[in-house]
């Protein structure tokens, strides 16, 4: 018979790389760590990690049965929570990656506020540019932009009518001009950053005469697109990103909207899980507080740019 505390002890072992390292999570010995996954492979009948004396990693059959270890915890997690939910309460963690620009400038606060509604919850928070991988990597769910390319995750909508901003300093406009149209991009610095491996210098746009995309260049990209978010604050270029990350400097007049957020690319923001067993009360939580806090955000600042792309 299948443990389930062998199971959560695999999964630790799994995502903290030793059966040292998963027993100091779970306060237990090593050696308790060590049978414990024996005893899960004993069960299962097959070897789930490859090991030398220098190393160990997940088997071919390790690799195929993790993402079923993390359906049983999760839904031991999410049975713990039910209870709580029935007392008035929700506890236990809550995994989440972000991208750093929203993540630092908008989640971190929100999820101070959302914590101090549910104390009981304890928040595990990455934040990164990369595409976050559900299956592999201990997420309960990922907050990310654009369309989902995997369409067996589930995505819960955050907001649907967010659109990029194209966005430069005072200090940028008065030394170089705006521009007009889309093509007069070309000769600007435009400010790129990588995701999951590609940079982002196809712009799009959908003016009146129909969608436009021009390949931009610039002498600054980063993977960090809080990172070019500040550049653009300092006055070294153009900006092309979520409106959402940039609200708060439109409003503090760091930044000035150049071209009317309805020809500017769509970026709907989804909360996403790997599959529908996931749907904890504590999920459903945060994406009910989230979608509220991303409407207010974006009623603050309605409109913006100028109608001089009219002509494009």
């Amino acid at each position: 018979m299948i443990r389930l505390d062998d199971v959560q002890i695999f999964v630790h072992t799994v995502d903290y790389g030793s059966f040292s390292e998963a027993a100091r999570q779970l306060n237990i010995a090593p050696a308790h760590a060590s049978a414990s996954v024996q005893r899960l492979e004993k069960a299962l009948d097959t070897r789930l990690f490859t090991r030398s004396t220098r190393s160990m990693q997940l088997s071919e059959a390790g690799e195929r049965y993790l993402p079923h270890a993390r359906v049983m915890i999760g839904a031991l997690e999410q049975g713990e929570q039910a209870l709580a939910s029935g007392r008035g309460a929700l506890n236990g963690p809550l995994r989440l990656s972000a991208p750093s620009d929203f993540g630092r400038n908008l989640l971190l606060p929100w999820l101070d506020e959302f914590q101090h509604l549910h104390p009981g919850l304890s928040l595990h928070v990455k934040m990164s540019d990369r595409a976050a991988d559900l299956i592999r990597q201990p997420l309960d769910a990922v907050v990310r932009y654009g369309a989902l390319p995997d369409s067996s995750l589930l995505a819960l909508k955050l907001v649907d009518n967010n659109r990029r901003a194209l966005c430069a300093a005072p200090s940028y406009l008065e030394r170089h001009g705006a521009p007009v149209k889309v093509e007069d991009l070309r000769r600007h610095n435009c400010l790129r950053y990588v995701w999951s491996e590609q940079i982002h210098e196809r712009w799009r746009f959908t003016p009146p005469g129909g969608e436009r995309t021009v390949a931009v260049t610039g002498n600054r990209i980063s993977d960090d697109a809080d990172v070019v978010r500040r550049w653009a604050i300092a006055g070294e270029g153009i900006v092309y990103k979520s409106r959402l990350d940039l609200i708060d400097d439109l409003k503090a007049g760091r930044l000035v909207e150049l071209f009317p957020p309805k020809y500017c690319e769509l970026a709907p923001l989804h909360l996403i899980c790997a599959h529908r067993a996931q749907l904890s009360p504590a999920i459903n939580a945060l994406h009910a507080f989230l979608r509220e806090r991303c409407a207010a955000l974006l009623a603050s600042h309605p409109s913006g740019g100028t109608e001089a792309v009219l002509a494009i």
